[in-house]
């Protein structure tokens, strides 16, 4: 079960990462001013389609951080590294590879203890 106090501490935070008031935070994910006032005020909880509009908008938000304090927020921190270690896993499979020498790696799926996952796709 969502901590309703807590997930109003992690928007807040995600509203001052992104310079948004509640006016324009609403505004971007499509959804009322007043039911972030709601959500942030104890008033109300956040509903599977709030969550799911807000990681659409915002890609540094991680779902299991928004969710329950755990993970990064923001992601930016994988995302900074991820291409320099893909080039350096295409380079050593070239090399030590015995498949076909033009292949690309087309998926890279990163597994994380908290049982979340991150999807990079060519």
């Amino acid at each position: 079960m969502i901590n309703q106090e807590k997930f109003a501490e992690r928007l807040k935070k995600v509203m001052l990462y992104y310079n948004e008031t509640a006016a324009s935070f609403s505004e971007k994910i499509g959804v009322q001013r007043s039911s972030i006032s709601h959500i942030l005020s104890g008033r109300n909880k956040p509903s599977l389609e709030f969550i799911m509009k807000i990681l659409s908008s915002y890609d540094e938000v991680d779902l299991y951080w928004l969710l329950n304090g755990k993970g990064v927020f923001p992601k930016k921190e994988i995302k900074t590294e991820l291409p320099e270690r893909i080039e350096q896993i295409q380079n050593s499979s070239k090399s030590t590879s015995k498949s076909d020498p033009n292949s690309n790696i087309e998926r890279i799926i990163i597994f994380y203890k908290d049982g979340s996952f991150k999807n990079f796709q060519n």
